[in-house]
């Protein structure tokens, strides 16, 4: 039997009303079965998540499943699945997700012909019945490009903003440099880190056309939705972003975009925590007062003359308490 051209990590919890369709797209992705490695991890499923990972893979030519008896999280669930990667490339995919016939061959295809790093893709944002496309925010498409040269202009958006570790497929030389794993522990968020230690350290991508991606919107059990716990990681994955940039030779060109970002962001978890207990509340609140201390002081003011006034008057008394009056 073959090598597998392609390693799919799919983690999931509790995704048994959504898993199968994932699960049977990712049959349909090669013409040749054996040209695709499954490695479905179980993050602590109460439900039949499992049940249909083992079922599902018996069909794969190259497949593993592995169960974590209490969940570890997203980020650290992905990790494990990087120990077991066959292949020259492999990629993410979540439990609620799926892919278009063929995706896969396309994008193995076209990272060959390249020779880059790693390739990044547009999404299909499925809410209910409705689809909308959401581009990878990169002009040039099918051009090899320095992925440091994707981060700026700090006040657009750009490909540390699209850090959807699904949206695309990656040279296994990324594990080999150590740019593929995520930052264990964290619950949500843990692609922020992620996206900008790849941009900054890997030496080439390319954003490219393929068949889709399609990620489910507003389904109660995603990170997205829930208003627990697990959302006091976005100050810390944040924290590691200023951390990542403040080691890089370019920090003073970066730190910019991450004001700009850590800013924005923490804006709109305000906004969300107002549905929280006051208790986790006032704990969010703290955590963003603390990584907003940690930015330097410049740049928080040349961003703030340029955020939206809404957002302003969200992070007014927090950032007087983080020490920077206006």
């Amino acid at each position: 039997m073959r090598t597998p051209l392609v390693t799919v990590i799919l983690p999931a919890k509790d995704a048994a009303p959504y898993i199968g369709t994932t699960l049977e797209t990712l049959l349909r992705q090669f013409d040749d079965p054996a040209a695709l490695k499954l490695v479905a991890v179980d993050d602590g499923s109460s439900d039949g998540t499992g049940d249909q990972m083992r079922s599902y893979a018996e069909r794969f030519a190259h497949a593993e499943v592995l169960v974590n008896p209490r969940p570890v999280g997203l980020a650290s669930a992905r990790n494990q699945g990087l120990a077991h990667v066959e292949g020259d490339a492999f990629c993410f995919i979540d439990g609620d997700d799926w892919m278009q016939p063929r995706r896969l061959q396309v994008l193995a295809a076209r990272l060959r012909e390249l020779g880059c790093d790693f390739l990044r893709t547009d999404h299909v944002r499925v809410t209910g019945s409705a689809r909308k496309t959401v581009r990878a925010p990169f002009a040039w498409r099918g051009v090899v490009a320095s992925p440091r040269d994707a981060i700026l202009p700090s006040d657009d958006t750009t490909m540390v903003d699209y850090p959807y570790a699904w949206a695309g497929i990656f040279h296994r030389r990324i594990i080999d440099q150590g740019l593929a794993a995520f930052p264990e522990g964290l619950f949500t968020a843990e692609d922020r880190p992620w996206i900008w230690r790849l941009h900054l350290q890997a030496s080439s991508f390319a954003a490219v056309d393929a068949p889709a991606m399609l990620y489910r919107r507003g389904i109660a059990t995603s990170l997205t939705q829930v208003r627990d716990r697990r959302q006091l990681d976005f100050p810390r994955a944040l924290a590691q972003v200023v951390e990542i940039v403040e080691q890089d030779a370019e920090a003073q060109r970066f730190m910019p975009k991450v004001v700009r970002t850590a800013l924005a962001l923490s804006s709109h978890h305000f906004v969300r925590s107002r549905r929280m207990a006051p208790p986790l509340r006032r704990e969010m609140r703290g955590s963003i007062r603390d990584l907003l201390a940690t930015l330097p002081p410049a740049d928080v003011a040349r961003a703030l003359g340029r955020l939206e006034g809404s957002k302003r008057r969200v992070l007014a008394r927090t950032l007087r308490e983080a020490g920077h009056a206006r």
